[in-house]
């Protein structure tokens, strides 16, 4: 009955989905022939495994950033050279300057964006697969679809998602088809598993509604709460409807968006610092700018996330930052004991390692990127140096023609009546000069 299952839809997340799915199938598969059938137990393994794999993603990203903060002083010397200068040429020499400090290091200007567009679909597709469990893990959907396939309780069930006019559960119910029923059941919380229990007393498929109910139960339970339900949803319900242990469960539920935001906030203490400024304003960017807020802001939208969407991708979100907090220790401890020469030498290695594919030989990056970055240093020495000796023969070649014109005056005229002056203002000077010396 797999084939009843909804799985993701969108363009190439799907296929990364398809991956993932198979990876959480399997986990619960194993989990569940030893007798631990839970999705949440599912989720962890699942996200332990995912981060361990992209590790080493993880850590071409820190080393990157740690290049980044020792590029950060020269590029900062570029952008105030240019600063102001909007012009097509001086733009394209920062440019040029810019890419020639990347050069010297070994690395590539788009080096972190890279690294990221590769985890996006990882992370889009992880948050599919959460969300569409049945469709991925085909016991939970072969067991639902034991309910979902019957005709008399699909009749019942329609009325009950138009009576209850939730919508969330109405998005789910979607058009009614098989696929879509199995979605809606498996996203009932724990009220509304208990509403559709007891409107379905009697009926001639309750067993089987009973026996569905028991399996989910069990399998979307974790530390008591349903991984279906939101914190919110639990603490509102526990609030009003007072069930035993409703002070647990309302403490249970506001613990996770306390530790999404926790976890997020250690996460990102851990994670290399933006170059602080310094005295002159110098030394940072807007990139930095933007990491600083991100460590304030990032946290807070954990903990409002975690609260009002599912238990389920609470536990992806606090495990994951648990694990990459963990991660970023060993990875800080390693790139500690690594010098920067040590991080440029092996970019260098794996720059030669490129070129020697692409049939090139090895070449010196760093000496090769100080000379290019020098050149442009020698050029605009060179223009200088120009731009004076043209000024210096101009102003010679006006001295020159005032001189001519002055000696050749006619008598009575403007310049002839200069020279007197000139030449009384001279002998003055002289005379004074004298009367100081005795």
């Amino acid at each position: 009955m797999a084939q009843f299952m909804t799985k993701s839809g969108m363009p190439i997340i799907n296929w990364v989905a398809e991956v993932l799915g198979w990876l959480m199938n399997g986990i619960f598969y194993v989990i569940s022939a030893i007798g631990l059938p839970n999705v949440g137990m599912a989720i962890i393994i699942f996200t332990i495994i995912l981060l361990m794999a992209m590790m080493p993603l993880q850590v071409k990203q820190q080393r990157f950033s740690k290049l980044q903060s020792i590029m950060q002083p020269e590029l900062s010397k570029i952008q105030a050279k240019y600063k102001g200068k909007k012009d097509q040429v001086s733009q394209q020499k920062m440019m040029d300057e810019t890419n020639a400090v990347y050069a010297k290091y070994g690395v590539s200007a788009t080096g972190s964006c890279v690294q990221l567009l590769i985890q996006m679909p990882v992370l889009f597709a992880l948050y599919q697969v959460i969300y569409k469990i049945p469709g991925y893990i085909t016991i939970i959907g072969n067991k639902i679809s034991e309910i979902a396939t019957n005709p008399e309780f699909v009749t019942v069930f329609s009325k009950f998602v138009t009576d209850t006019n939730n919508a969330t559960l109405t998005r789910n119910f979607s058009n009614g088809d098989t696929k879509n029923i199995i979605d809606a059941i498996y996203g009932l919380t724990s009220k509304q598993w208990a509403a559709l229990l007891d409107i379905c007393k009697g009926a001639s498929f309750e067993g089987v509604l009973t026996s569905v109910h028991d399996y989910v139960k069990q399998a979307t339970n974790f530390l008591g709460l349903s991984i279906s339900d939101s914190p919110w949803e639990i603490i509102r319900t526990a609030w009003f409807d007072r069930p035993a242990f409703w002070v647990v469960m309302i403490i249970a539920a506001v613990a996770f968006p306390v530790l999404a935001w926790f976890t997020q906030w250690v996460n990102y203490k851990l994670m290399p610092q933006p170059v602080q400024p310094n005295k002159d304003g110098e030394g940072t960017s807007a990139m930095s700018s933007t990491l600083q807020s991100m460590n304030l802001v990032m946290p807070i939208m954990s903990a409002f996330f975690c609260f009002t969407l599912p238990v389920g991708v609470g536990i992806y979100w606090i495990m994951s930052a648990v694990i990459r907090s963990v991660q970023q220790y060993v990875i800080n401890k390693k790139l500690d004991k690594e010098t920067p020469e040590d991080i440029i030498a092996a970019a260098q290695e794996k720059m030669n390692a490129k070129r020697a594919k692409q049939g090139l030989p090895p070449q010196k990056i760093t000496s090769q990127a100080h000379t290019s970055t020098k050149s442009f240093e020698v050029e605009e020495s060179k223009r200088a140096e120009k731009a004076a000796e043209q000024a210096e023969k101009n102003k010679k070649a006006i001295e020159e023609s005032t001189a001519y014109y002055n000696q050749n005056a006619r008598p009575g005229s403007i310049a002839s009546k200069a020279n007197m002056v000139k030449a009384y203002d001279e002998k003055n000077a002289s005379n004074k000069g004298n009367k100081k010396k005795k």
